[in-house]
Formats: C-alpha cells, sequence, structure tokens
C-alpha cells in the first residue's frame, strides 16, 4: 500500500481521501489538490462579499462614513457586480464599470471626484477578497481620475460688509461668524453654547453636525481653539440673547434643531448675492475669505493654520499664497519702489 501510494503521489494521481476517507485532513488536502484557480477556491457572490466586508469594516467610521458607502454599495455597486463571482472580477470588469459611471449617455453625468470616491469601497472589496481567498487582486495600476480642485474665490472686505450690512437681521451674527472665524459649514453650524468660551474669548471645536448627525469633527486637527476677534464676540453676546434660552445650538431653528445647510443656502444665502449683484459663490467661500483677510492683515501663517484646522501650514501657502500680493501689496511693488527711490538719489548726487 506503501509503495502504491508513492507510485500514485509521483504520477500526480493520489487522493487522500480514497485510503484515509475518515481524517479530519482529507478536505483540507482536497481544496489544496485543486490549485490556485480562482475557479476552484472557496468563494462568494459580490452582494454577498460587500455586505459582510461592510459589517467588518463600519466600525472604523463615522456614521456619515458609513452611511455614504452603504449609499454606494446599493446604487452603483451591487448592481454592477451583485451576482458576479468576487473572484472571477477582472481588472477589465473594474475599468469598465469606471467607464460605465463616466459615459453620459447612462445618464446623468459623474464627476471624477464622485467616481473617484465610488471606486474607493471596489478597491477594499477586492483587496479583502484577494486576503480572504488568496487570489492576486485585479484592483491594480488603476489610478484615480484626473479632478479638477474647485477654485478658491474669496470675498473682498467690502463685499463681506455689504453681505453683513444687507443680510436678514435673523443671520447677520451667523455671517459674522462664518466670514471671520473660517469655521466650516458643519462646525458653524453644530456649534453648541457650551463650546463658546467667553471669558477667554474662544470657539471651541469639539463637534461637527453632518445631515443632521453630531460627529466628531473630520480630522485631529480640526479640533481646535479659534480666537475670535471683537466683531465675532459682539456677534455672539448678541445670539445668546436670542437662541441660548430655547436651544444648545448656537444658531438654530425655531423649534431649537440645528439649521438646515441647505435650506439656508437656498433660501437666505444664493438670495442675498444676487440682490446684490455679486457673483454667485458656494457659503465654503466665506471660509477662504477668513484666510486670505488674514493673510491681507499679515497674521503669523502658523496661526492662521491653527485657525482653520489644517496640520500644517503647507496648504495655507499651496492653497492661498496667490492671493496675498493682490490683499498685502506685497507684489514687488515695494521693490519697485526702492529701486526708484534709488534712482532719483543718484539722479540728485
Amino acid at each position: 500500500m506503501l509503495e502504491r501510494i508513492e507510485a500514485e503521489i509521483t504520477l500526480g494521481t493520489f487522493n487522500y481521501r480514497s485510503y484515509f476517507p475518515e481524517s479530519p485532513n482529507a478536505a483540507k488536502f482536497e481544496a489544496s489538490a485543486q490549485g490556485p484557480h480562482p475557479g476552484n477556491q472557496p468563494t462568494a457572490r459580490f452582494e454577498d462579499f460587500a455586505w459582510d466586508w461592510f459589517e467588518i469594516a463600519k466600525v472604523r467610521w463615522k456614521r456619515s462614513m458609513a452611511y455614504t458607502v452603504q449609499c454606494t454599495l446599493r446604487k452603483y455597486l451591487i448592481p454592477y457586480f451583485g451576482n458576479r463571482d468576487v473572484c472571477q472580477i477582472t481588472r477589465e470588469d473594474i475599468l469598465r464599470f469606471r467607464a460605465s459611471l463616466g459615459n453620459p449617455d447612462s445618464g446623468k453625468r459623474i464627476s471624477n471626484d464622485r467616481i473617484n470616491h465610488i471606486m474607493t469601497p471596489l478597491r477594499q472589496i477586492m483587496k479583502e477578497a484577494s486576503y480572504r481567498f488568496q487570489f492576486p487582486t485585479p484592483f491594480v495600476d488603476i489610478e484615480p481620475l484626473k479632478v479638477r480642485h474647485s477654485e478658491v474665490d474669496p470675498f473682498s472686505l467690502e463685499e463681506v460688509q455689504q453681505i453683513i450690512r444687507t443680510v436678514r437681521p435673523d443671520f447677520r451674527n451667523y455671517y459674522i461668524v462664518r466670514f471671520f472665524t473660517g469655521m466650516r459649514t458643519g462646525e458653524v453650524d453644530g456649534l453648541k453654547w457650551k463650546y463658546v468660551d467667553f471669558e477667554r474669548r474662544l470657539i471651541l471645536v469639539r463637534e461637527t453636525i453632518v445631515d443632521g448627525r453630531v460627529e466628531e469633527p473630520k480630522t485631529r486637527s480640526s479640533i481646535r481653539d479659534i480666537q475670535v476677534c471683537s466683531l465675532v464676540y459682539d456677534a455672539l453676546l448678541a445670539q445668546r440673547e436670542v437662541t441660548a434660552g430655547i436651544s444648545e445650538y448656537v444658531f438654530c431653528n425655531r423649534n431649537g434643531k440645528p439649521l438646515d445647510h441647505r435650506n439656508v443656502t437656498k433660501r437666505v444665502w444664493y438670495p442675498l448675492l444676487r440682490h446684490l449683484g455679486l457673483k454667485v459663490r458656494r457659503p465654503y467661500q466665506t471660509r477662504h475669505t477668513a484666510a486670505t483677510l488674514w493673510l491681507a492683515a499679515g497674521e503669523n501663517p502658523e496661526w492662521i493654520s491653527r485657525q482653520l484646522g489644517h496640520a500644517n501650514s503647507q496648504m495655507l501657502f499651496r492653497v492661498y499664497a496667490r492671493y496675498v500680493p493682490n490683499l498685502t501689496r506685497r507684489d514687488g511693488s515695494a521693490f519697485e519702489a526702492l529701486l526708484q527711490q534709488s534712482l532719483d538719489n543718484e539722479d540728485q548726487s
């Protein structure tokens, strides 16, 4: 029997179970004998595997992130890959899926940035599947699509003053805080009175609100203390008289609930800009405006970065540096004046 077993091993015809049918190792050797071909591996439907991955991975995410990924699975990934064997999905399949998202004939055109965000969970799902079922991930050499970054288009100080003078009185304090603190929309809409330190003149950014849910700020550096100027301090004092007695939120609706930023943008912000004849810009430009005004005033870049919640000043210089010359007149004119003064002195001598 030993000679026969050795002969079958040499010929590649050995069947472990036929000799040891009761052995618990039989199934393991059968799986090993089948080799690495994907068709012979234990696997799963993409839909089943994707939801299993989601349940395991979501513990690392904020609620808003989990909701976004869940929507991506339901709307895009599962309708396309749902019944496919996860081990049979190829690089070509992935590229064709991405191309279908960017095809204007398929419906509403999806931006490159949105497509990249849709592809991210797909990449993670395929990576996990490759680990679990021991096959090379097909998600190789697939670079993200190029994204045109949104333009920084801040308001001038004169425009800011015009907006604050004209806006509805019940939103004047709101926009003063937005324009002169650089807070993100979710940060200012989620600001609670317990995070306003009047004694030290600080706004403590500890929470943000996303789709009506209170969460921690997006990054570690976003958790910060913002020093407020006298204009913001006075606005917060005035706002305290209005909302402190009815809500834990600094800015709220009549029921004491946080503001709905989409509703405010649609009913207050855009109509105001059109009324004033100003270029229509997203409310997020109030944050960019604060940064450029601080730069124009000659504030320390490191201080500005901390106010904005940046990890360091590199982003500040990369995003806003081109606005500094026109706002501060540090555009070569000082050097030009120096040269002219030197030439004038030569002429006089």
